[in-house]
């Protein structure tokens, strides 16, 4: 039987939420207010690829710290922060929700059968 061992980030995390949850909860709504609004509500902003953001000595993509800092929740390799607009440059909290890597590869496949779902946008 294999053992699960959480990765440094997942430890990173858990201590943000325990021990700076304050600090992080205003750089995150910092980084909120910063990005432009685009026209399906997606916050975002001039970078190519995702924001990143540098706090507590690490760095992490702009909207996995966002997501995990204001729901309090940690993401993992098996609990992933999926862009709900399909927009990897998106930080809006309303766009972003927790769940599988499978539950991220059934967007994918949504989307491009489908195309963006209103719902969240």
């Amino acid at each position: 039987m294999l053992e699960y061992f959480e990765d440094d980030s997942e430890e990173r995390f858990r201590d943000i939420i325990e021990n700076h949850l304050e600090e992080a909860r205003r750089r995150a709504f910092s980084l909120i207010e910063a990005a432009r609004v685009d026209e399906n509500g997606c916050r975002v902003t001039d970078t190519v690829k995702p924001q990143k953001v540098r706090f507590n000595g690490h760095q992490w993509e702009a909207y996995r710290f966002i997501y995990c800092v204001l729901n309090q929740e940690i993401a993992s390799r098996d609990r992933v922060v999926r862009h709900r607009c399909h927009n990897r440059s998106c930080i809006n909290p309303e766009h972003l929700e927790i769940g599988s890597q499978q539950d991220n590869k059934r967007d994918d496949w949504e989307h491009w059968a489908y195309g963006s779902d209103p719902d969240y946008l």
